[in-house]
């Protein structure tokens, strides 16, 4: 599934304001299989879903929205496409320098799990400025939370607690 320069995706919305603070583009990746009861984004389950795209397609979309204040990349679960999600991040942090937002189900801690045996996943990590993680739970749904969808969902500051070694959680 993975394809160097390739990226599937379920889709991009090229002026979101739901998905981040300001005007954000939000890249909707494909593939994910938390299956959260009631989970607002099903049809990007299937991880041979949605269309592939190459990295130029995305590069073309920032290019083309000078005002973005920042990248938001959701899903599905972008950590289904490990590759794909840090050439992204890398295009982003080296050709834009604008800020970024990744949602996933992992939390954190796995996530830092995972890179005994996937090393790309500290790659990732260290491109992102905000991580929301935590699968989605019906059960703790709180619509007052910003740009989450039930309070188990944390939101990390990724380079502030990778320098200090512990979870560092902020708000927007």
């Amino acid at each position: 599934m993975i394809v160097k320069n390739k990226v599937r995706l379920a889709g991009i919305i090229q002026e979101s304001v739901v998905d981040g603070p300001g005007i954000r583009i939000a890249i909707f990746m494909q593939g994910c299989l938390h299956n959260c009861l009631n989970c607002h984004n099903p049809k990007t389950w299937d991880l041979n879903g949605g269309k592939e795209y190459n990295l130029d397609y995305i590069d073309d979309i920032i290019k083309n929205n000078p005002y973005t204040d920042g990248i938001t990349i959701t899903g599905g679960d972008p950590f289904y496409q490990l590759e794909a999600l840090n050439e992204i991040l890398k295009l982003i942090n080296d050709k834009y320098k604008l800020n970024t937002i990744v949602y996933t189900g992992f939390a954190y801690e796995e996530l830092l799990e995972m890179i005994s045996e996937h090393k790309v996943v500290l790659d990732i990590l260290k491109k992102i400025d905000i991580l929301i993680d935590g699968k989605f739970d019906y059960e703790r749904r709180d619509l007052s939370l910003l740009y989450r969808g039930s309070s188990n969902q944390r939101v990390i500051d990724v380079k502030k607690s990778l320098r200090e070694n512990k979870v560092v959680t902020t708000e927007f």
